[in-house]
């Protein structure tokens, strides 16, 4: 549970955040909004008025997570208020806890405020200067997420998310480069870009010009890249979507205002399996378009992730995903077995892989890529990086590289007997690698 400063009017509000980023961006706004109004953020169920939980409702891990955390809650506190993808469930959800003070969907930052105020009415007027410019935020001081859209135009066979979160919605782009640049002025070292689809940001309002700062920007990914990378932060971009515009965005990179960074959520290789998940279907030329970037920014690292046991999934299918990536070489690589999402149309496809055979196929792909990401990793070694320190672990000093996102890729752990604090970003000369993170000296220049 979030712990935050307990002094208040209105009353406690425990708060518990589960799911991805982009949950974790909502649940930072309620929580800015509560601060503002004057309820303080515990983190006991005994010290709570009243409990929140943002939940997850994407595969049956996270639900399964989402509805232990609620029963949990229940259990201790007995107020609860839900919020987030599972709260899209409504009457299931009712069914299993009938006492719960409220459900909304995800990004419902009002609703859950309603909620709230129906149960512990705010004291008094806002204050504002109890919430830094910045909000509030659970992420360390030195990097945040920074959400640039909602919602998703694209009907993948595979997910509910549209269902659950609306089509695309971008956010009016003076208004995230005003947050970016709070968050600068707050500390902030690194600002990782989320969304459902990156690539679209702007497409639902026409890609129309506003202004910040007395310039003309417009609502297109390559000039708010552009902008963000401006404020002298690390600019990192998640779940990129691979429209002909990402080609635009490579010369940001191999130029340094961007992170030579892409997280591109490829899903397979097969054409027909493809075809089903209803993605692009052009295997031959993603890797023309990765090689032309590796050749435009040669220290670009690629991120993605994929499905094992797609319904229909033979073992040709599965084999054509193998030479995908052993060509490719991508950087990072998740790999998730197919899962049956209630409502998912993907679910009707057959024949349905059995749970043996998912895990095998998943279990044969990750051994291939950890060969190729401990080959890609040894080739740092004698190399000078630059790294941003995440935090002193017992004297270790724990840090990533530009082609490392925080909690899904590697780390890097540096020997140093110079004073460094998180946020730190400072020269490493690599020495040694495994098949997920580097091990590093402190370059004395640094």
């Amino acid at each position: 549970m979030s712990q935050q400063n307990k002094e208040h009017s209105s009353g406690n509000i425990g708060f518990i955040s589960l799911g991805c980023p982009k949950a974790l961006v909502d649940s930072e706004q309620i929580l800015t909004q509560l601060r503002a109004e004057g309820y303080g953020i515990t983190g006991s169920y005994e010290d709570s008025d009243l409990v929140i939980i943002n939940t997850c409702g994407f595969i049956d891990d996270a639900i399964a997570e989402s509805v232990d955390a609620i029963e949990e809650a229940m259990q201790r506190n007995g107020k609860v208020i839900v919020t987030g993808c599972l709260g899209s469930k409504s009457d299931s959800l009712l069914k299993q806890f009938p006492n719960l003070l409220g459900i909304t969907g995800p990004h419902a930052t009002q609703e859950v405020l309603n909620a709230v105020h129906s149960h512990i009415p705010p004291a008094h007027d806002p204050f504002m200067d109890l919430v830094p410019r910045q909000g509030i935020k659970l992420t360390p001081g030195h990097y945040a997420y920074l959400k640039i859209s909602e919602g998703c135009n694209h009907h993948c066979t595979f997910c509910i998310i549209p269902s659950m979160r609306g089509k695309l919605v971008s956010r009016p782009v003076h208004e995230i480069l005003q947050e970016a640049r709070n968050l600068v002025e707050a500390g902030v070292k690194e600002i990782l870009v989320i969304s459902q689809d990156t690539s679209a940001y702007g497409s639902d309002l026409r890609y129309r010009t506003e202004f910040f700062n007395g310039k003309p920007v417009r609502s297109n990914i390559y000039d708010l890249a552009s902008n963000l990378g401006q404020l002298g932060a690390w600019v990192r971009l998640h779940y990129v979507y691979p429209y002909p515009s990402v080609d635009d965005l490579i010369p940001l990179m191999a130029d340094g205002l961007v992170l030579p960074y892409l997280d591109i959520p490829f899903q397979h290789a097969s054409p027909s399996v493809l075809k089903n998940m209803r993605r692009p279907a052009h295997s031959e030329k993603v890797l023309e378009r990765i090689g032309k970037w590796r050749q435009q920014c040669p220290d670009i690292a690629i991120r993605s992730t994929f499905i094992t046991g797609f319904p229909g999934e033979t073992d040709r299918d599965f084999e054509q995903l193998l030479e995908f990536i052993t060509e490719a070489r991508l950087d990072r690589v998740g790999c998730f077995t197919y899962s049956a999402v209630e409502g998912a149309t993907a679910n009707e496809i057959e024949p349905a892989i059995p749970e043996e055979v998912k895990a095998e196929r998943q279990r044969i792909f990750m051994q291939a890529q950890q060969e190729i990401s401990r080959d890609k990793l040894r080739q740092n070694i004698g190399k000078r990086i630059d790294v941003i320190v995440d935090e002193i672990e017992d004297g270790q000093v724990v840090a990533r590289s530009k082609r490392d996102a925080p909690e899904i890729d590697g780390l890097v752990y540096v020997d140093t007997d110079s004073a460094v604090q998180p946020g730190d970003r400072i020269a490493v000369d690599v020495y040694d690698s495994d098949e997920h993170d580097l091990y590093a000296r402190m370059n004395p220049a640094s």
